[in-house]
């Protein structure tokens, strides 16, 4: 028999800054061994596995082995969402030189939160397909109707059959607005790649326009950026 939930264990673990830097670098759904997460936490790799299997032991982390390495990744979309809420509340962190400065210049203008797109970008179609009358919004987020699924379709996206479909969204810790999150953000941000229009930086969740796909985000969908 258990009590109720203990929230401070968590919010220890999410505390300590070389864990939330790992936890925000697995952030865009994808899988990355000690090596890359102790460089992108500024890290040796020796205080990455410490702070990795505490996460795993928390249930935060999931852990695959390949050959000899071990791959991490978020042990569940519910996770994600957290790490986005806490960051719409948390304050920005300073910034002192000239290489953070870019960092947090191509993260705000386009990233992927979970497999879905997130940062001026994903803020920027959210609005655009709502704009076009694709995307209803409701009050727990947008909903699809009929010929909003065949103008998916057409686009390349096939989603289960049904009359409407219900989207969820995000509040953008960037932006501050809404962004497409769910089964559609995801559909949409894997059609993106698809046709080339977006290209991930190896190292980072931020993502990169391509040329096509700033003529094409200008043609189909008015975005500017």
């Amino acid at each position: 028999m258990f009590g109720d939930t203990d929230i401070a264990a968590v919010a220890a673990l999410l505390a300590d800054p070389t864990r939330a830097s790992m936890l925000l670098t697995l952030s865009d759904g994808r899988a990355f061994t000690t090596t890359e997460l102790a460089k992108s936490a500024k890290v040796a790799p020796s205080t990455a596995s410490e702070h990795l299997s505490r996460l795993v032991g928390a249930g935060l982390l999931a852990v695959e082995r390949q050959g000899r390495h071990r791959y991490y990744r978020l042990a569940e979309p519910a996770i994600m969402e957290t790490i986005e809420s806490l960051a719409s509340i948390a304050p920005r962190q300073k910034i002192h030189t000239l290489s953070a400065a870019e960092r947090a210049k191509v993260l705000h203008y386009a990233r992927i939160c979970y497999h879905h797109l997130a940062g001026m970008l994903g803020v920027s179609l959210a609005d655009s397909l709502v704009e076009q009358g694709i995307l209803h919004v409701t009050d727990a987020g947008y909903v699809v109707e009929k010929d909003g699924l065949a103008w998916l379709q057409a686009f390349g996206i096939t989603l289960r059959q049904a009359e409407r479909l219900y989207v969820p969204w995000h509040i953008d810790w960037s932006e501050r607005r809404h962004h497409i999150a769910g089964s559609l953000g995801a559909a949409l941000a894997n059609r993106l790649f698809q046709l080339r229009w977006l290209e991930r930086h190896a190292a980072s969740r931020a993502v990169r326009v391509t040329s096509e796909g700033k003529t094409q985000l200008a043609h189909r969908f008015g975005i500017h950026l």
